[in-house]
């Protein structure tokens, strides 16, 4: 996920692509803890993949709150 590709989405599908990735982070950490998930750099992966989110809803409301 690139943040070219966020940058083109409104803030409620921002909003529902963190739900997902949070409920999504959540099933990977639980899978973790059982040992039923074999690769764990998809942890990495979708915590950065929040991370990107949440940088773009911010960007988003710092330029509706600037204008």
């Amino acid at each position: 996920m690139f943040v070219s590709e966020l940058n083109n989405k409104s803030v409620e599908e921002l909003n529902t692509e963190l739900a997902n990735l949070l409920r999504q982070q959540f099933n990977q950490k639980l899978m973790l803890k059982t040992g039923s998930l074999k690769d764990v750099s998809v942890l990495k992966k979708t915590r950065r993949d929040i991370a990107r989110v949440k940088f773009v809803l911010a960007q988003l409301s710092s330029k509706k709150d600037g204008e």
